[in-house]
């Protein structure tokens, strides 16, 4: 005879999400019992029509004191738990778990988090009624079983639970803040034992507090080294302290955690984040390959650690080091894995312009990894192209025949060359919205046009003496201009802009306009021009620089790879001496090992090697990722 089954639940206020909860277990359980603590919405009337078994309780501030009302009233042999934001898949079926008749199940838990992201945790959900377990703990609340786990027999469900009370980043916010935090303040004060100090930790983790949360991890840590949560309160520890800019702390936290947790997905993928930040590039990408190798598992897990997330890490790495065809491929594998992943599609868009891609190439490679089947797909793919301001958009809008906002439609024009339309649009615009200050300031400076002058200032709120200042500009008055952080800032877009669009003569009349006004800009357009391709370009300006500040680290580092990536071998080797001399941090000794590397130069690769092995004992280069 197949067990029965019992759902019971705490509410309130859950009228938008309990109904795709109760639908999902109707099929499945045999009551449903609901405790209310206190709805002021329509939650109960949407339960009324599942069940008649709703019951009422007073919120004593206490998780447990709440769950253990609502386990009281079931009959069935078995309690299933869920949340109001939770649902069971479609397909889900209890029976094969409960052939095994265990006295409690895990389940794993998919949060699904904003930019169709999503987390894994496991948690028992389903448990025998004739056991007497209760809950405890205020907060994060648990079954009793931890102490004594030896006496039951547990299992793990092949059902998912579905999570959808993460995706709301402020209504996440709001209820650790509002809640969470004193909650756990109370527990912890009342039993400060491994698990509480756990998640005081984690409470403060969720807050961004990591100072205070690292304190709770440490005090958990000794308290919990037999505890199936410790890889998580391990990594969420040297998270904590990387952010606090600890990072030989958070490197030799993980480091050595990996050699004991050697298939934690999560684990690795954050160590990957740490060398990544700390400059040990080549440990970053062992680590990220590692996790695309072991794939999403362990007990704490990001949905494409081990996936589209690994991937797009290597993109951005392998971009930032130009490597832009590697990147390419690495940001088309994250989208074939995951089609609407927001942050992919937003690198795809970002490295077209850089890679110099025709036009008909980088739309054929689109359509491939990025079909449009839905108008949600559209829609998606307009709001990503139009944030990128790509000349995508233009081709969209009028391949699917958009009626598009004013706003929209005049931002296309402008991106597809097409500035005279663009002009006109915009004229025709009376409220113009602060998202396109930028574009009014580009076409502005591209027709050297004055009519939207009061729209940028009153846009960027801008003073009189920055408006006189960029009048000068826009209308090429000669003389020398006064630039402000703010002006500067607006016109370096300006600049990528124009590179982007390939208008070479209004970019380097604007450059040295910017240059005239203040020398260090050379710095960072260099830097631009060496982002798009324009090595050459990069490097004269970059040695004007030099030649004033001959010291200055990021001079001489950029010029050693600009002269490695362009194999002018012997100004690399001397830049990148020089660079040793003045920063001994890994990264310029990681660029030496590259110099060396292309220049097929084995002993200096060699004593290299010995060099950062010595200075450097949390580098992967003495160590393996097993």
């Amino acid at each position: 005879m197949t067990p029965t089954i019992s759902l019971c639940m705490i509410v309130k206020n859950e009228e938008k999400v309990i109904e795709r909860c109760l639908e999902s277990v109707q099929n499945i359980v045999n009551e449903i019992i609901v405790v209310d603590t206190g709805s002021t919405d329509s939650t109960l009337d949407v339960a009324r029509n599942y069940t008649d078994k709703i019951y009422y309780f007073e919120w004593v501030n206490d998780f447990s004191a709440a769950r253990n009302e609502s386990i009281k009233h079931a009959t069935s042999d078995y309690i299933l738990i869920l949340d109001a934001d939770e649902y069971l898949d479609e397909n889900a079926d209890f029976e094969k778990d409960l052939l095994h008749s265990c006295d409690y199940y895990s389940f794993n838990i998919n949060n699904q988090m904003g930019l169709g992201m999503s987390f894994n945790h496991t948690a028992v959900r389903l448990f025998k009624r004739s056991l007497g377990l209760i809950y405890e703990n205020r907060l994060h609340e648990h079954l009793n079983i931890i102490e004594d786990s030896s006496r039951f027999i547990s299992g793990e469900s092949s059902n998912l639970i579905n999570h959808v009370g993460y995706a709301d980043a402020k209504l996440l916010e709001d209820k650790k803040n509002n809640r969470n935090l004193p909650l756990m303040e109370l527990e912890v004060k009342e039993k400060p034992n491994a698990y509480n100090l756990y998640n005081m930790g984690q409470t403060y983790f969720g807050i961004g507090k990591y100072k205070e949360a690292a304190e709770y991890f440490k005090k958990a840590y000794p308290l919990s080294k037999d505890r199936v949560f410790l890889p998580e309160l391990l990594t969420k520890l040297a998270y904590a302290v990387a952010e606090l800019k600890q990072t030989e702390e958070a490197l030799y936290i993980l480091t050595d955690s990996v050699m004991l947790f050697p298939q934690e997905t999560e684990m690795i993928y954050i160590l990957g984040l740490v060398y990544q930040n700390a400059g040990y590039y080549r440990d970053s990408e062992a680590c990220y390959r590692k996790c695309i190798e072991l794939g999403d598992q362990g007990y704490y897990v990001t949905e494409g650690s081990g996936g589209y997330l690994a991937h797009l890490r290597l993109s951005e790495l392998y971009e930032e080091h130009g490597r832009l065809e590697d990147s390419l491929s690495e940001v088309i594998k994250v989208l074939e894995l995951k089609k609407n992943f927001i942050p992919g599609i937003q690198h795809y868009l970002k490295l077209f312009p850089k890679l110099k891609m025709k036009f008909n190439d980088f739309e054929d490679i689109l359509t491939h990894i990025y079909s449009i089947e839905n108008v949600d797909d559209l829609q998606l793919l307009l709001n990503n192209v139009y944030g990128a301001r790509n000349p995508l958009l233009d081709y969209y809008l009028t391949r699917y025949s958009i009626n598009a906002q004013p706003n929209i439609a005049a931002t296309a024009k402008i991106y597809s060359k097409k500035y005279e339309e663009a002009k006109l649009l915009w004229t025709q615009i009376e409220d113009k919205e602060k998202e396109n200050g930028k574009d009014l300031l580009l076409i502005s400076i591209l027709l050297s046009a004055d009519s939207f002058l009061k729209d940028i200032q009153q846009l960027f709120n801008l003073s009189n003496k920055e408006m006189k200042t960029l009048k000068q500009i826009v209308t090429a008055h000669s003389g020398k201009v006064v630039l402000t952080t703010k002006l500067e800032n607006m016109l370096m877009e300006v600049c990528m802009y124009l590179i982007i669009l390939e208008e070479f003569d209004r970019f380097q009349w604007l450059a040295e306009v910017m240059i005239e006004s203040k020398q260090e800009i050379r710095l960072r357009l260099s830097k631009l021009l060496s982002e798009y391709g324009f090595d050459e370009l990069a490097i004269d300006l970059l040695i004007v620089v030099f030649e004033n500040q001959p010291n200055n680290v990021e001079v001489v580092g950029a010029l050693g790879d600009l002269c490695l990536r362009n194999n002018y071998f012997e100004d690399a080797q001397l830049f990148y001496t020089k660079l040793l001399t003045v920063e001994s941090k890994y990264h310029s000794y990681e660029r030496v090992l590259n110099y060396y590397e292309k220049v097929n130069d084995n002993e200096g690769v060699e004593n290299i090697k010995m060099e950062i092995n010595n200075k450097f004992p949390y580098s992967l280069q003495s160590r393996t990722i097993k």
